[in-house]
């Protein structure tokens, strides 16, 4: 049997989070919607903040790994957007409803907020990256993640480890 990873919940969030990322660029495909959205960035950036304050977590920590979130999620919604422009017959055909898409990215980021709260020892700790490393090879097999949801998911992680 596989050890228990502290730090599997972090990653599995992570990768849920990025999921919605393929949504998010369905929505967004074929409209004026850009890939960057500062005003939407900055309401998660202080969302989680301020979470993150309530349970007692760094809220700056908290922030910077959002950062990597944020963007780890517009390196998929770039990497869609070429593969869609590239090959046409992959785009996808309906669009999501954005509004319906966020209240499941507010979800999933109000859970990495809370397992990174929950996590603050273990991801000081010397085994972090070690450990983060497993979790994320784990998930990588366990979702079957492609190269480009791979590369995002350890983009999503680059701060973690303190």
């Amino acid at each position: 049997s596989r050890p228990v990873l502290a730090l599997h919940p972090v990653v599995e969030l992570s990768a849920e989070r990025l999921a919605t990322a393929d949504l998010v660029a369905a929505a967004k495909w074929g409209t004026n919607s850009p890939v960057d959205d500062p005003a939407r960035e900055q309401q998660v950036l202080d969302a989680v903040a301020a979470r993150a304050t309530e349970l007692g977590a760094d809220p700056d920590e908290i922030r910077t790994i959002f950062r990597d979130q944020i963007e780890a999620n517009k390196t998929v919604q770039r990497g869609l957007f070429r593969r869609w422009t590239d090959h046409p017959d992959q785009a996808p055909v309906t669009r999501p409803d954005l509004a319906v898409v966020r209240q499941e990215i507010n979800r999933v980021t109000g859970a990495l907020v809370e397992a990174l709260a929950a996590t603050a020892t273990d991801r000081g700790g010397p085994v972090c990256r070690p450990e983060l490393a497993l979790a994320a090879l784990r998930v990588h097999h366990e979702d079957r993640l492609d190269a480009l949801h791979t590369r995002a998911l350890v983009r999503s992680l680059a701060s973690v480890c303190r």
